[in-house]
């Protein structure tokens, strides 16, 4: 469901149009993970910021577009309580998350091993998909609550999940270079891999499909 009306924010606080401004200044620079992260930290986004992509559904977390061109991807996610991504890669891409609202634990994973090696378009790091018995193992976790601690993939870590593992919702922020349309998914209780093709809930603060 729909928010409320947009909420004008303090001038002191930074807004969606002054952060995907900055963004594109960066573009025409090196876009580095080390740039981006220290831009995310000195140009914060508090949840009335984002209030026009903000949106809940029971089933599944929202993907909510705010910004993409051919450098960057820019949107929210909105996670009811509970609600979590499946364990999958990004491609090689760069991604930067931080959290407006409540806190979100992000588990990350290295590929062992799989009986569909030739799919791998790098090796132990991403792959095409198609493999039926897998070794995927989780190395750790990180949390990221509200105004505090800030999340990358990258080259080396491209493998992870993401859960609301708390009893309120939260709004996370993230950022991505370049931005892409699927991902692998990794189910290991069925032990298969498969390309799985990414939609957005809202584009610029509307339903799509509505």
């Amino acid at each position: 469901m729909k928010g409320q009306a947009a909420i004008e924010t303090h001038p002191l606080h930074t807004s969606i149009g002054d952060f995907v401004a900055g963004l594109k200044e960066l573009e025409r620079d090196l876009i580095t993970k080390p740039k981006i992260a220290e831009y995310m930290a000195a140009m914060p986004l508090k949840a009335e910021a984002l209030h026009n992509y903000v949106w809940w559904r029971d089933s599944l977390y929202t993907r909510n577009l705010i910004y993409r061109d051919a450098l960057f991807e820019v949107m929210t996610i909105c996670w009811s309580p509970g609600q979590k991504t499946a364990i999958h890669t990004h491609n090689g891409q760069l991604g930067w998350m931080t959290v407006a609202q409540g806190e979100i634990v992000t588990h990350e994973y290295k590929h062992g091993r799989c009986n569909a090696p030739e799919n791998q378009n790098v090796v132990n790091i991403d792959c095409l998909g198609g493999a039926t018995e897998l070794q995927i193992d989780r190395i750790g976790s990180v949390a990221c609550a509200e105004g505090t601690g800030m999340v990358t993939v990258d080259k080396l870590q491209t493998i992870h999940q993401i859960e609301n593992a708390g009893t309120t919702g939260c709004i996370s922020l993230h950022v991505y270079s370049k931005p892409f349309d699927s991902c692998i998914a990794f189910d290991l209780e069925k032990q298969r891999c498969y390309r799985r093709n990414l939609s957005y809930f809202s584009k610029d603060g509307e339903r799509v499909g509505v």
